[in-house]
């Protein structure tokens, strides 16, 4: 399959300069970049659909340059309808290291099974902004662009409206900053295509603006449309409070989603999303994948696609290691025929590298409200009376001290390990 096909196959094309996608199997130059802010110190499964596409175009021959925001990070990407609270310089050089990691595993994963590693470069803009003088920003960047091309963007149009909560001067300039950053590209690698989502395409045609203008040069992006949770109809991403986070342990912020539970989001994905998710997140052919797709038609009570879905993304994100044991953990803990009861300690000692852990002689009430299966102590003792919560398997219906090692099972699919 010619990287056109599979873009188009999986769903990666929205918006794009580039009226044919056959124009990408046969491009001259075959260097793209990709762009994060370090907002956070975790990138969301929205960051990683965009990171699929990515990995496709190297998995066809492209070479990545991954830029990492340091200087547009300290600006923040304009929200639709407010200012963004400024991260401190720390914060964003914690924030960068962390979702660096990220991005790196996403893109080498794209190359697994072919016996060679992805060749990527890793950038960050703040190496050029730091250089730049204000008034040669002013006289170069600034004098390219018009006020009626920059008021005519739809955020700032959002903003300034009626009823809009207004623009700082620095967010305003967001789009100009990003738009060198495809222009300084441009300029010391060569690089002439963008890839981005589709909510930033509007940025992203900046950059070609000024390559054209400055430089006389031809440059494109290509966008992919935003991942949309199917039960709610919004974005997946932290803007929208709906965030699945990559770091599955906490970097300081609280931004991550244990490995267990991002397995579990997975798995529990409806049939009428899983085909189109099963296209977006895995490495599978798409041979492999309409191969799925109908035995599990065939007999959808098996939920064979939930099942390979869940296990090729966290193979992609937390590796193949974590992948299978989060599989065998998950068949244990959901097997009718389990008895909690016999698991040795060594056992459960191994499930906690996965689950959340309570020590021994902590109260049920507080294991549940200190691992976050209860948001309060209210709703933890609401949870025992109505018989929601199991000690190896055995309903309570009290507080009680948690004296020994145990599984504590709440409701479906939430559990904490005593140890």
């Amino acid at each position: 399959m010619k990287l056109s096909e599979e873009l188009i196959y999986r769903g990666f094309r929205a918006e794009s300069t580039i009226e044919n996608p056959g124009d990408l199997d046969t491009r001259e130059s075959k260097k793209f970049y990709w762009g994060a802010d370090p907002s956070a110190d975790s990138l969301t499964i929205g960051n990683l659909a965009a990171l699929m596409m990515c990995a496709c175009f190297v998995r066809h021959g492209y070479k990545p340059y991954l830029l990492v925001g340091g200087a547009t990070g300290q600006i923040g990407d304009p929200k639709e309808n407010s200012e963004r609270d400024l991260k401190s310089l720390d914060e964003v050089e914690h924030n960068k290291k962390c979702i660096r990691e990220q991005i790196e595993r996403v893109i080498k994963a794209g190359k697994e099974g072919e016996g060679e590693e992805a060749e990527l470069t890793m950038v960050d803009n703040l190496d050029w902004f730091s250089k730049i003088n204000y008034l040669d920003f002013l006289r170069e960047v600034g004098k390219a662009f018009s006020m009626t091309q920059l008021l005519d963007r739809q955020f700032v149009q959002n903003r300034i409206g009626e009823g809009g909560s207004g623009i700082s001067y620095a967010e305003f300039s967001y789009t100009l900053i990003q738009g060198y950053d495809f222009l300084h590209l441009y300029r010391e690698h060569g690089v002439s295509l963008q890839l981005c989502g589709a909510d930033q395409y509007g940025n992203c045609t900046s950059g070609i603006h000024l390559i054209k203008r400055l430089e006389d040069g031809k440059a494109d992006v290509w966008s992919t449309p935003l991942v949309i949770d199917p039960v709610t109809g919004r974005k997946f991403g932290k803007s929208e409070g709906n965030a699945i986070w990559l770091a599955g342990s906490d970097n300081g912020s609280g931004n991550y989603t244990s490995i267990f539970d991002f397995y579990q989001f997975w798995l529990n994905q409806p049939d009428t999303s899983v085909e189109y998710l099963i296209k977006i997140y895995t490495l599978l052919s798409k041979d492999e994948i309409e191969e799925i797709l109908k035995k599990h038609k065939e007999a959808p009570e098996k939920r064979l696609a939930q099942k390979t879905l869940a296990k090729g993304v966290t193979e992609v994100v937390h590796g193949v290691k974590n992948a299978k044991a989060i599989e065998n953990l998950t068949e244990l803990l959901f097997n009718r025929e389990t008895n909690f009861a016999e698991f040795t300690e060594d056992e459960i000692s191994e499930f906690a590298e996965f689950l959340p852990v309570v020590r021994k002689g902590t109260l049920l009430v507080d294991a549940l409200v200190d691992t976050g299966l209860a948001e309060s102590k209210k709703k933890a003792r609401e949870f025992i009376s109505g018989g929601a919560i199991t000690i190896n398997g055995v309903k309570v219906s009290e507080d009680v001290k948690l004296e020994q090692i145990a599984i504590v099972k709440k409701g479906k699919n939430k559990f904490l390990i005593v140890k």
